[in-house]
C-alpha cells in the first residue's frame, strides 16, 4: 500500500470534498495518503474519471509508487495541458510539443 499523491486543478468544489473524505488535502488541490490500497486507488480514480467526462474542466494528476511502473512510478492523468510521459532509460520523463514558427507568428 503505497503512498498515493492527487492533484488537482480548476475543478468543482465537489472533488474536493469527495477527495477530502478519502485522503488528507495538503494544500489546495493537492492530496496525499500514506497507505491506500490499489482497489482504494482504482475506486477513487473512476470516479474521477466519470466527473471529468461529463465537464472536462480543469486536470487531474494521481501518481504512487510502483516497482512495476517505468521510473518505480504508477501516474494517470485527466485534462489539460497535454503531457506525453515518455520512458527513457528507466526515467520517466515529460515530453512537450513545441510550437512551430509559424503558429508563435499568428498569435495576435
Amino acid at each position: 500500500m503505497p503512498l498515493t499523491v492527487l492533484i488537482t486543478r480548476d475543478v468543482e468544489d465537489r472533488y474536493r470534498g469527495f477527495l477530502g473524505s478519502a485522503m488528507l488535502e495538503l494544500a489546495p488541490g493537492v492530496y496525499a495518503q500514506p497507505r491506500m490500497s490499489a482497489g482504494v486507488r482504482g475506486r477513487i480514480w473512476t470516479v474521477m474519471e466519470e466527473w471529468y467526462a461529463r465537464l472536462h474542466r480543469g486536470s487531474i494528476v494521481m501518481c504512487w509508487a510502483d516497482a512495476t511502473a517505468a521510473g518505480g512510478l504508477g501516474l494517470v492523468t485527466l485534462g489539460e495541458p497535454p503531457k506525453d510521459v515518455v520512458t527513457h532509460d528507466g526515467v520517466l520523463l515529460v515530453r512537450r510539443i513545441l510550437p512551430t514558427v509559424a503558429e508563435e507568428t499568428d498569435v495576435v
